[in-house]
């Protein structure tokens, strides 16, 4: 019988010798064919070890031999629980094949000895069982610890080797313990350089040997490393490409050593310097911009008046250049900035300073001068300058400059010099442009009433305080009032009655003049509604007024919150709309036609007058400009008045000629009948809303006499 079991447990040991020399690892499929062999292996043992020890019990008396089963059998029992604990019901069968057979004979022999023997034997298998059960609770313990060990181990070294950052830790030895993939990749080390046991100083040493660190660097950083206290610094490389900032972060460590973090910071401190550049330079002519020009001013007047020199600062605005933005777009717009930024570089010397204030202004600080002279020179250099001929995409450009003069004087501030340059350019615009102007203090006196004309202008707005006049426009053939114009007029309680010409510039250089145009566009269509049905109202349209996106909709709204029909309401447009943006002038003056509103162009005659209007635009009536009066008593005004009258007449629009203030002119521009309507004094001032309706009623179905 032990010749058999020993056969048994030979075969099993040489099967997995075998099968271990071959391989380690086991799949599932595999571990499941082991344990099968090895389940059918051990009960077989354990039946034939089990029939063994109860033959020897049974049928013979020999003591020793009793001995000899009851210890074999009880030490491969014991030897078992920590054999086969990994799956306890393979041990827990064995106990059952083993343990029973035995306990049985012993039960069977009936003598007391035995039966105590049998229970100690019991007690004593059952004891073994928790033990196989406990024991195999702590092995999944620590196998389900290990692989949630390794989870975590697999997760931070994922996490440690896709960080941006480089990453080095060094013991309290001061050896290597950690070094991820990001740092040898930063500093161009071998990937198994953290496996060389090396110390911090070998590190950097091998850094610098790679060319991604100076030897100074290097110093750096082995202090703070060796310093043991949180700091953290910025190093300027230049590697075999680029210069390149790093920033390194240093960490003590509770236990001994440091974490180093490095950051690649090249492209950020790329990316600061480009923010910068943008903030302090204009993007289209690379001159200092407004901010950049304000502090260099402040430190060179600081310069200035610790040591007293002159200098000047020479406040540039161009002429003409909003009309070419409108008529030949913002590309050549720019690019005619651009030109103007080089030909300024060019008249400068070193020492000065230029730069774009904003829009079409420019701004130079001369340093360093004798006397105002020089500016004055400069100046005229630059207005003469700036006024030749460009060429901008096949296009010849003409504009001008205009320029204000200030200059220092001791303890001058940044904001007074420039507020006294704007001042002066203002003085030079107003004097005809295309000239310079030297600040004086008067002009302060002028800017302070403009900027209460603003204020006031402004409040009046919200409050309302505007009116509106109207003058008449009479048919010249059945003598009767055709349509009124709207007019504009502000009683200001000090200044007195304000002229529209004084009004529309301001409120257009303020940026209300949309607003104040929307107010006068529905003042004008409600009281018009007022009138005889016959009669329509003309409202004049700023060109700003007229070029904002939603016209067709504010003319819209003006007739539907009145109730006015939209061919009672007439807009007069000057040339200078037309001008603007041509095809959107014509599309919008097409739009608004086709609502019923009708077009007229206000004083033909002034500015850049072209017939080529008459036949372009969708015009329906023509004001020929007062100023075709002058002379008309000789014949070559009269002709081209006539001549004018006639060819719009023959376009299909109507002819009103303004400024009539004689029968004598009345009768000259209305012999041939060309000119259907005429405006002026000779029928009747411009007139409040009570004083029109007055005049409609007193001149209802009849002829208006001239007064």
């Amino acid at each position: 019988m032990g010749v058999a079991n020993d056969r048994t447990r030979v075969r099993e040991m040489d099967a997995y010798a075998k099968y271990k020399n071959r391989r380690s690892d086991l799949t599932v499929g595999e571990a499941a064919r082991w344990e099968a062999r090895y389940q059918i292996g051990a009960v077989l043992y354990a039946i034939v070890l089990g029939a063994w020890c109860a033959i020897a019990l049974l049928m013979t008396d020999d003591a020793v031999a009793h001995m000899i089963c009851i210890s074999v059998t009880t030490g491969y029992v014991a030897a078992g629980a920590g054999r086969a604990y990994g799956r306890p019901w393979i041990f827990h069968l064995q106990i059952l094949l083993t343990c029973g057979p035995m306990a049985g004979a012993m039960a069977l022999k009936g003598s007391p000895y035995y039966l105590g023997m049998a229970l100690l034997t019991l007690l004593y298998f059952l004891g073994l069982e928790r033990i196989t059960t406990r024991l195999q609770q702590i092995f999944l313990r620590a196998l389900i610890a290990r692989e949630r060990e390794a989870a975590l181990a697999g997760q931070f070294d994922t996490a440690l080797n896709n960080m941006p950052h480089g990453l080095c830790m060094f013991g309290a030895d001061g050896r290597l313990g950690v070094m991820n993939y990001r740092f040898s990749e930063m500093m161009h080390l071998a990937d198994d350089f953290v496996h060389r046991s090396v110390g911090a100083a070998d590190v950097i040493a091998a850094c610098v040997a790679a060319g991604t660190m100076s030897s100074e660097n290097g110093r750096t950083i082995i202090s703070e490393i060796e310093n043991s206290q949180a700091g953290a610094i910025v190093t300027t490389d230049v590697d075999m490409e680029q210069g390149r900032a790093l920033s390194w972060t240093f960490q003590p460590m509770a236990v001994g050593g440091a974490v180093v973090l490095v950051e690649d910071i090249t492209e950020r401190r790329k990316a600061e310097a480009r923010i910068n550049h943008l903030a302090r330079f204009d993007p289209l002519t690379e001159l200092p911009n407004r901010l950049s020009f304000r502090d260099e001013i402040e430190r060179l007047l600081a310069i200035s008046n610790s040591a007293p020199r002159l200098s000047a600062l020479l406040f540039i605005d161009l002429d003409q250049f909003k009309q070419i933005n409108d008529t030949l777009g913002h590309p050549c717009g720019d690019r005619l900035l651009c030109i103007v930024a080089d030909r300024l570089r060019g008249m400068l010397r070193p020492e000065d300073f230029v730069a774009r204030f904003g829009g079409d202004e420019f701004v130079v600080f001369q340093q360093n001068i004798q006397s105002a002279e020089e500016a004055a020179a400069l100046s005229r250099r630059i207005v003469e300058r700036l006024t030749e001929r460009y060429e901008i995409d096949r296009h010849l450009v003409e504009i001008g400059a205009s320029i204000g003069i200030a200059m220092t004087s001791p303890g001058i501030t940044a904001d007074n010099i420039l507020k006294h340059a704007d001042m002066a350019l203002y003085r030079a615009k107003a004097d005809g442009r295309g000239t310079f102007c030297f600040f004086r203090n008067e002009m302060a006196e002028t800017v302070e009433s403009r900027r209460a004309l603003e204020l006031d202008l402004r409040n009046a707005l919200a409050k309302e305080e505007f009116e509106l006049f109207y003058q008449p426009l009479v048919n010249l053939k059945s003598g009767r009032i055709t349509a009124c114009e709207a007019l504009l007029r502000w009683n200001h309680p000090s200044r007195g009655t304000v002229s529209p010409m004084d009004i529309i510039p301001v409120a257009e250089e303020m940026g209300i003049i949309i607003d104040l145009g929307r107010w006068i566009l529905r003042k004008a269509c409600m009281e018009c509604m007022t009138w005889p049905e016959v009669v329509s109202v003309a409202v004049n349209f700023s060109s700003e007024q007229f070029h904002q996106r939603d016209i067709l909709s504010e003319v819209r709204y003006a007739l539907e919150v009145s109730g006015l029909p939209a061919h009672r309401l007439e807009i007069e447009i000057t040339e200078s709309s037309l001008l603007r943006n041509t095809q959107w002038t014509h599309d919008a003056l097409s739009q608004l036609r086709s609502a019923g509103v009708r077009i007229s162009l206000d004083d033909f005659g002034t500015g850049y007058s072209s017939l080529s209007y008459l036949h372009n635009f969708p015009l329906q009536k023509v004001k020929i400009d007062r100023s075709f009066l002058e002379g008309i008593d000789t014949d070559r005004p009269l002709m081209l008045l006539r001549g004018v009258a006639r060819l719009s007449a023959d376009l299909g629009m109507a002819v009103v000629v303004e400024g009539i203030e004689t029968n004598e002119q009345l009768d000259l521009v209305s012999v041939d009948g060309t000119v259907t309507e005429a405006q002026g004094y000779l029928f009747s001032r411009p007139v409040s809303a009570a004083g029109i309706r007055r005049l409609l009623d007193a001149s209802h179905g009849r002829r208006l006499m001239a007064v």
